[in-house]
Parts: C-alpha cells; structure tokens; sequence
C-alpha cells in the first residue's frame, strides 16, 4: 500500500475539514494507529474536506445570488445606480465602504474571487 499521510499536516488537514484543530484525544487515537489506519483517517479527512469545500462554495454562490437580488430591489425602488445600490446596502448594515469594502461583502457571504470582482466593479464605476 502507497502512504500519502502527511504527520506534519493532519493538523492543518483536520482543521480545513472540521474547522478546528483535533483535541487531545483524538491525537491519542492517531499516535495508537497502525500505518493503514492512518491512511484510511487521512483519507477520510480529504473526502470531508471536499465535502466541505464543496458545501462552502454553494454557500457562497447562494449568497452571490443574494446579494445580486438585494442589488436589484435597491435599484428598483430607489431608480438608482448599481453602485448608490451597494452603498445604501452598506449605509443600512453601518458599514463604510470607504473604510472596508471587503469586510461589507464578507458579511454579505460573498465568495472571496466574486469579492474581488465586485470591489473592482465598484471602484471603476466610482
């Protein structure tokens, strides 16, 4: 059998899976594993992983949708640009985009990559 578990990393690893590093007894549980066993954990851990990123990314993409359809109510009720439309969004939440853009869009469950689009669309239509 081929080992691809990493000692160095299942901390990291079980962090990006669960969202907190293991516990004390669960680090109990690994020093007593056999080599196949920690394979078939560090397995486990990788498929949990994707299955989080997975969930995140619909999340993220629900959120976009929105913020999208929030977006658009704004600039429908208040005959309003797109960008007035984000600002009153901030203004509504107390958030300063001037201030911290990225944190407003945080908050709104945007994905980081669509964050960024959006910031720089904001910006260029400033």
């Amino acid at each position: 059998m081929t080992y691809t578990f990493d000692e160095t990393i299942i901390s990291d690893l079980h962090k990006e899976a669960y969202g907190f590093r293991p516990r004390e007894g669960w680090w109990n549980m690994w020093a007593a594993f056999n080599a196949d066993q920690k394979q078939a954990t560090w397995d486990s851990l990788i498929a949990d992983l994707d299955d989080a990123m997975e969930m995140q990314r619909l999340e993220e993409e629900n959120a976009l949708n929105e913020f999208r359809q929030s977006l658009r109510k704004v600039m429908d009720l208040m005959n309003c640009t797109w960008n007035r439309a984000v600002e009153v969004l901030a203004e509504a939440e107390g958030d300063d985009l001037s201030y911290d853009f990225d944190y407003f869009m945080w908050k709104q469950g945007v994905g980081f990559e669509d964050r960024l689009k959006i910031k720089k669309l904001y910006e260029e239509a400033a």
